[in-house]
This record gives structure tokens, C-alpha cells and sequence, in this order.
């Protein structure tokens, strides 16, 4: 399935991918800022559904539906319009839009908006029919991770939001990764654009973005249809590589407080360290939805062993994570004798102590270079 939406605000597109991820997960989705590479990439590849904003900075999204209508009457075609008077609706519905919403948008009715007007194929495409396939194509797609996030906690903290700050709501958050990711995602998008200073946690992220889109963005993730693993199996796994991640967070910021750095990009480098994981459970319940057969152990070892390294390093890439981040993540798995970097030291010693690995021969290596010799040491660094 493709997806193709028009948006120049660069937070209301992040919004609207997060949307429509969710609603149709494994979508291929292309923004674009204006309307003539729109229209350009349309007549080139036509989209199964076209998302399109009124105002942009070269243009009126009316004429994407021009073009659209002009190829194909039965394309879903929904407009998202800061306009509401009656006269635009009836301008925009006299081209042939199949639906229309208003700015600001409410994220679980544009979601349901969705569904009414293309409901969630059973295989999005009729290609990727094999876990494979699924995998790869992940790899070019929007990817979110499954998360806890209960939709009815969420709108607790939309109607406290006017009491909420970023340091509360990142407390609340703080031991999701797929809330996480997102947050770094979005705001270093608009962060780098703003100032080219890099975001790094998750509070930072929460203040650039604002609380309003922060709660959006959160609420997106919560509608997204796969997000939630059904399978026993795949959440019993899930809950693992969570619990894991966290264990691997406390003790890299643990460790980083000793040898005097800040803990906090520690703690989300540690958070995000089994992306790859999650992401690879995540495609194998899509796969579980549309076969009707739970997968057995083995496969999910088979899976997560061959694709999870993968998969981390495409979202860590598309998630847009400033370099030094991606960097620690990867050190969870892997540092060379000779890297002198401390702070990639801090987490493959932290991988490994969370591992229950402190006797190993390269943790005690690491733990002396970072100054940490003694066993009751590393012991109080967990």
C-alpha cells in the first residue's frame, strides 16, 4: 500500500505519517511539501490513498486533487484544512474528496477517518506475503515499535495537559522506547531545522515539540492497530527485550554518573538499544494476523537473529538520531579493543553487567578502563 500526503508544516506531517502508520502498518508513505513534486510523484506512481493539506508555500493542494481526479475517481482522497468555513468544504468537495478535516485535528477521529474511508487490507498489497518479504520491505517503510501505551491513561493527561510541563511528561514516558523513539524522531526534525543542535532525551524532545503535538504524537502510537502484540508469545518476548533495554538504561546512567558524565543520553541509548528487536516482534504479529498462526519459538529466535540488527540500524537512521546517539546504541553490542571513547566503553560494560556478565573477562577489561576495578564496584554501578 501507498500513501502519499501533502503537508508543509513540518510537525503536522510527522503527525499525520504517525497516523497513518498505525492505521495501516507496512504502508509505503511519502510526504511532500509541495504541491508540484506532489503532483510529479503522482503521475509517476499513483498512491492507494492521497492525504492533502489546502495552503502551500507554492500552491493549493485543490490542484494535487485536480490531478488525482483527473486519473482515478475511486482513490480516496482526504483534505486536512486549517479552512472550515462551509464555502471552502463545498470548493473542495465539488473536486471529488472523499472526506475533509479540519485543523486542529483530533488524532483518534482522523484515525477512525481512515479506517471508514479505506479500511485496513488483510495484506496491504498482495506482495508481501512471506515473513521475508515483510522484513525487507520494513526496511523502506514507516516503522513503528509496539508500546504500552493505554489510550485511556493517554487522554487522562490530554485533559491535565494545561498542568503538565516536559519534565512531567517525560517522567510519565520514560521507560517507553516506541514513545521515545518517536519523540527524538520528531523533534529532531524540527530541532535541526530551528537551530542544528541535536535533541538526545527524551525531555529535550518533549520541549521542542510542545506538550500539545507531544500528547499527539502519543496518542497516534497508541491507535496504531498493530502496536499492541495479540500473539502470547510475541508480548512474552516483547516484555524481554523491553525489560532488557530498561535494565541496560539504569546501568549505563548508573555508570555514567560514576565517571562524572550526564546520564540522560546514556539512559535513551540504553532505552532504544533493542529497537531492532521490537521492531522485528512487531512485523512477525502482522504476520500472525494475516496467517492466523501463532509462530513458535524458534522462528522468533530465527527472526529477531537475522533481521533485529537490521531493522535497529534502518529506524536509528529513520528515526533521524544525532550521530553520537546511534553510536552508543551500537556499543551496547559491540566496542574494539582499541576504542579509547569512554562514553562507548560506559554502554557494552552496561550491556553486559545487565546481562548478569560481570565476572566476563571483557566486562572486568572495561570496568578497569573506566576506573570501576573492585567486583562490589560493579556491583553498586547496577
Amino acid at each position: 500500500m501507498y500513501v502519499l500526503i501533502l503537508e508543509d508544516d513540518e510537525l503536522v506531517g510527522d503527525l499525520l505519517e504517525t497516523v497513518v502508520a498505525g492505521a495501516y502498518p507496512g504502508a509505503v508513505i511519502r510526504l511532500f511539501t509541495q504541491v508540484q513534486s506532489a503532483i510529479s510523484n503522482w503521475q509517476k506512481k499513483p498512491a492507494d490513498l492521497v492525504i492533502a493539506d489546502w495552503n502551500l508555500p507554492d500552491g493549493s493542494g485543490l490542484e494535487l486533487i485536480r490531478t488525482v481526479r483527473q486519473t482515478s475517481r475511486d482513490v480516496p482522497v482526504l483534505m486536512i484544512s486549517g479552512r472550515a468555513d462551509r464555502d471552502s468544504i463545498l470548493a473542495a468537495a465539488h473536486l471529488g474528496i472523499s472526506g475533509y478535516v479540519s485543523k486542529p485535528f483530533q488524532v483518534d477521529m482522523l484515525h477512525k477517518r481512515l479506517l471508514e474511508l479505506l479500511p485496513a487490507p488483510i495484506d496491504l498489497d498482495g506482495t508481501f506475503s512471506t515473513l521475508e518479504e515483510k522484513m525487507e520491505a520494513a526496511c523502506n517503510s514507516a516503522i513503528q515499535l509496539p508500546g504500552e501505551i493505554d489510550t485511556a491513561a493517554l487522554l487522562e493527561l490530554v485533559e491535565k495537559r494545561d498542568e503538565l510541563d516536559a519534565v512531567t511528561l517525560a517522567e510519565h514516558w520514560k521507560t517507553d522506547p516506541a514513545l521515545s523513539a518517536k519523540m527524538l524522531d520528531v523533534a529532531n526534525s524540527a530541532s535541526f531545522r530551528r537551530s542544528g543542535t541535536s535533541v538526545k532525551t527524551l525531555r529535550e524532545a518533549i520541549s521542542t515539540i510542545g506538550i500539545a503535538m507531544a500528547l499527539n504524537q502519543a496518542m497516534a502510537l497508541s491507535l496504531d492497530i498493530a502496536g499492541k502484540l495479540s500473539c502470547k508469545r510475541l508480548a512474552e518476548r516483547a516484555q524481554q527485550e523491553q525489560e532488557q533495554a530498561l535494565r541496560v538504561a539504569e546501568v549505563a546512567s548508573g555508570l555514567a554518573r560514576r565517571i562524572g558524565d550526564a546520564p540522560a543520553p546514556y539512559y535513551t541509548a540504553g532505552l532504544l538499544s533493542r529497537a531492532g528487536e521490537l521492531a522485528a516482534l512487531k512485523i512477525l504479529q502482522n504476520q500472525c494476523d494475516e496467517s492466523g498462526e501463532q509462530p513458535e519459538a524458534e522462528q522468533i529466535d530465527s527472526a529477531i537473529a537475522y533481521w533485529a540488527e537490521k531493522l535497529g540500524n534502518r529506524i536509528k537512521v529513520q528515526w533521524r538520531l544525532p550521530l553520537d546517539l546511534r553510536e552508543l546504541i551500537g556499543a551496547v553490542y559491540f566496542v574494539s579493543r582499541g576504542n579509547v571513547s569512554q562514553s562507548k566503553l560506559v554502554m557494552r560494560a552496561a550491556a553486559l553487567l545487565a546481562a548478569g556478565q560481570a565476572d566476563d573477562p571483557e566486562c572486568i577489561t572495561l570496568l578497569r578502563r573506566l576506573g570501576i576495578e573492585h567486583k562490589e564496584d560493579r556491583r553498586d554501578a547496577t
